[in-house]
């Protein structure tokens, strides 16, 4: 094989090597994306849990303060 061949295979080779090792640090990249996203979207969860909106809890505020109410208006 003459030696412009054998250089044609090293650099293709190196090119390759090259693009592979590009494309394992994207999939590591991304990875660690996934893993931060995951714990963002768990943390926007447990947020959205403990801040009820009023409406939910209302009606059974209302009825616990209909005696408070009904005093009230008797005075």
């Amino acid at each position: 094989m003459p030696v412009v061949a054998w250089v044609t295979v090293v650099l293709a080779v190196l090119i390759i090597a090259a693009a592979a090792l590009g494309l394992i640090r994207v999939i590591g990249h991304l990875m660690a994306v996934s893993r931060t996203l995951d714990g963002v979207i768990g943390g926007v969860g447990v947020v959205a849990d403990r801040t009820a909106t009023v409406p939910t809890v209302l009606p059974s505020v209302n009825a616990s303060l209909a005696p408070v109410r009904d005093f009230c208006e008797g005075i």
